[in-house]
Order: C-alpha cells, then sequence, then structure tokens
C-alpha cells in the first residue's frame, strides 16, 4: 500500500471509532419529548440503523485496499474495540453502554453485515487466488 492508501485506510478506521461513540452516546434516545417528539416514551435506537448501513460500508472500502482478510476486518475490529473499550473503562465513571436490548441489537446489526461482507472479501481473495494458480 502507498502512503495515501495507509491514511484513507487509517481515517476508515478513525471513522469507524467516531461511528461507535456516536452510536453508543446517541443509543439510549428516546420518543418521549426532549429531544424527539412525545410517543410515550417509547424507546428509538436509531443508531442500530447507522451501524447496520455503515459497517458493511467500512469494510468494503477497507477491502479496496488490500484483500487480506485483516485489512477488510479492521474498521470492524476498531468498531467492536471502541464498544468495549466503553463497555470496560467509562469516563469519569458514567455508564454509557445500556445493559438492555438496545445495546445487543447494535452489537448485532454492526458486527453480522459486516462479518458478511468480510465472508464475501474472503471469498474474493480465494477466487483470486485460486485463478493465479490456475495460470501457473
Amino acid at each position: 500500500m502507498t502512503l495515501g492508501d495507509r491514511l484513507r485506510y487509517g481515517g476508515l478506521l478513525l471513522l469507524s471509532v467516531v461511528l461507535a461513540v456516536v452510536e453508543l452516546f446517541f443509543l439510549p434516545l428516546r420518543l418521549d419529548g426532549r429531544v424527539l417528539p412525545n410517543l410515550a416514551s417509547i424507546p428509538f435506537p436509531v443508531t442500530v440503523l447507522l451501524a447496520a448501513f455503515t459497517m458493511p460500508w467500512l469494510v468494503v472500502a477497507a477491502s479496496r485496499f488490500s484483500l487480506r482478510t485483516a485489512v477488510a476486518a479492521g474498521p470492524l475490529f476498531a468498531w467492536l474495540g471502541t464498544l468495549l473499550a466503553f463497555l470496560l473503562v467509562a469516563p469519569g465513571g458514567d455508564r454509557i453502554v445500556l445493559a438492555d436490548w438496545r445495546t445487543l441489537l447494535l452489537l448485532a446489526a454492526g458486527a453480522f453485515p459486516a462479518a458478511v461482507k468480510i465472508g464475501d472479501v474472503l471469498a474474493k481473495a480465494t477466487l483470486e487466488r485460486s485463478k493465479g494458480n490456475n495460470r501457473g
């Protein structure tokens, strides 16, 4: 990878970390009339959708730099590492990670589609290797 590719890849990793923080901070949103309209204080975890759409996109973007699985999985590892860091260590002793279904939904919605895309990258790399072996 060139230096520009490494910088862009680092930007993808940083974006994964920032998205994890934003998704965690806005996970407790409720339809309670404070920020969103008042609809009987129903939980509204909109950041779950954000994770479901951005994590596969980040994996695909990272796979453009290299078909190595570790490179493609980098954004997912950075995202999961950030979630784990906030689970174990909270800034100022505050609880950021909720102990309910919304956190599990966020984890599943971010990790599962990204893992499927990592499988696509692995299949593509295997196909490229087999094409290379057939030519030689």
